[in-house]
Parts: C-alpha cells; structure tokens; sequence
C-alpha cells in the first residue's frame, strides 16, 4: 500500500507531538511546519496528500496558508482552530479549505476525517477519465468532471474542489433531495461528525459564483425544513 504522507502547520510543539505519534502510529508519512511561512513552503514543495493547518500561526496566519495553497493545489486541508467565533470557521471554508475542527479535539475523530478524506481523493484519481459521461449541461452551466471545470456561459468559474463536489453530487442526481448530514457524509466523506454549517456556508458560496441571482437561485434550490436539491435547468 502506498504511503500517505499528513503535512502538520502547527506550532504548539505538545499538540505536533500528539498528532505526530498518532498518525505514524496509523502509517503515514508525517511532515511538520512550525510556521506558517515554512508550512507553505512544504505544502507546496513536498506535494502531500493531506494538510492539517492551524489558524493561528507565527509569520502567517492559517487563512494566508490556505488561500495560498488553493491558488496552487487541490490537496484536502482540514483547518484546526482554538476559537469557537463562527467567521473564523467560515472564512476558512470560503478560503478553500474542506473542513475544521476546534480544539480540543477527539485524536479518533481528527483521524477518521483524515481517513475519509484520503479515501475521498484516492477514488477520484481512480475514476476512468475516458468516460463519456464526463460532462454535465443544465441551463448555461457545463459541469466536467474529468477536468473539475465547471464553466457559465462558455467562462470558466472560479471555484473549489469543495464546491465542486458539491455541485457534481447533486447535479449528478437531480431533483433528489438531500439532507445536510446526508450531505456531510457523501460529499465530505464522513459520518456525521461535522457541523451541518459546513454544508450551508458552501451552499452559499456556491450559489454566489454559479447563479444570476444568489438569494434567487435556480440550481441549488431549498427544500426548507429538509435539505438541498439540483433543479436541471
């Protein structure tokens, strides 16, 4: 089996340490940046299959670190926080990152993402890029999920692999609802653990960089009380 190397940006050497021996415990190649200048560097220069990236950082910040890499790389970062505010968990999702955890946190849970993630990744690089039904068109969106490019109106969107997933899932079955915990463990590939938040922060995001008009979508439509749907155009 292939090792799988946990990138750590973090730099309270206690908790390094815990999470250190308990993902080489588990297989993995683990890296450490103690900064968020020198996490970049590794993050960008090692290619590791998973980032766990601390908010509060000397030399930059973990929002910095994060936007940086997805300006370069698809890898999953699961963003680690010590504070409870709500804007810090959004601003990370809206910065590209796939999930959070506030601390203190369970090391079984934190793994078990990790894991979910990595199994995430490992199936979409081995779906069959040949395959025909590739492309998605509803209305003047074209979704290609062999290029992981979803374009309107013949311009390519700026968007996350997050969202991209998102959208795919639910373009994939359209008119079907969703709940947000059904949401949560088939497109972030856990069980719920997470906060169904995640799910409507991305939603809205989402909605802002593929509809005309976010708060009348005619994609990503509500079914209140209940969850989400893809209305196909």
């Amino acid at each position: 089996m292939e090792e799988r190397t946990v990138l750590i940006i973090e730099d309270d050497p206690h908790i390094v340490d815990i999470l250190k021996f308990n993902f080489q415990k588990e297989g993995y190649k683990v890296l450490i940046g103690t900064d968020g200048a020198f996490g970049l560097e590794l993050a960008l220069n090692e290619n590791p299959d998973l980032i766990l990236l601390d908010v509060m950082l000397p030399k930059m910040d973990g929002f910095e670190v994060c936007r940086r890499v997805r300006e370069k790389s698809t890898t999953p970062i699961i963003m680690l926080t010590a504070r409870e505010e709500e804007v810090d968990k959004v601003l990370g999702l809206e910065l590209g990152a796939d999930d959070y955890m506030t601390k203190p946190f369970s090391i079984r849970e934190l793994t078990a993402r990790v894991k979910a993630n990595l199994r995430r990744t490992s199936i979409e690089k081995e779906q069959n890029p040949s395959d025909s039904s590739n492309t998605i068109v509803s209305g003047d969106l074209v979704i290609n999920t062999e290029r992981y490019e979803v374009q309107k109106r013949g311009k390519v969107i700026d968007i996350t692999l997050r969202e991209f997933e998102l959208l795919k899932f639910l373009a994939q079955q359209p008119d079907k609802i969703f709940t947000r915990e059904s949401l949560l463990e088939n497109v972030w590939g856990y069980e719920y653990y997470g906060d169904v938040r995640t799910v409507d922060v991305t939603v809205r995001r989402l909605r802002e960089k593929i509809e005309d008009d976010a708060s009348l979508p005619k994609y990503i439509m509500t079914k209140r009380g209940v969850g989400y749907y893809f209305n196909k155009a």
